[in-house]
């Protein structure tokens, strides 16, 4: 009896081993599982980062607003007769502008200081 407790026992390991080592077993399956969540996630971040990218082409073919904040926030560009004022932290240097300054305003004439000195 003792010899047949030993061999069913020998059976019965034999028969786990396929189920937990071998090429479909339970080891391999759960590799496989994390392997395929892995390639999940790096898809979900692929598909936003196309969906970001189309979002931009779009933009820029469509419109000039994607045009205009990228010239802003990449060039430091600002428009024609357009105020730009530029908050800074303690250390931190000024952005470079790529616009070019717009010219003085003219000398105001003078008449209306001759007018003012003729009255005294």
């Amino acid at each position: 009896m003792r010899i047949i407790s030993l061999v069913l026992a020998a059976l019965l390991l034999l028969i786990q081993y396929p189920l937990w080592l071998g090429k479909g077993g339970m080891l391999a399956v759960s590799d496989l599982k994390d392997q395929v969540q892995l390639a999940q996630v790096r898809t979900d971040q692929l598909k936003a980062r196309n969906a970001k990218l189309e979002s931009e082409v779009r933009d820029l073919r469509e419109g000039t607003g994607a045009v205009e904040e990228r010239a802003r926030l990449e060039l430091g560009m600002i428009k024609q007769n357009e105020i730009f004022v530029q908050v800074l932290r303690k250390n931190e240097r000024p952005l470079e502008s790529m616009t070019v300054p717009p010219p003085p305003p003219p000398p105001k004439s003078g008449k209306g200081a001759a007018d003012h000195s003729a009255s005294h």
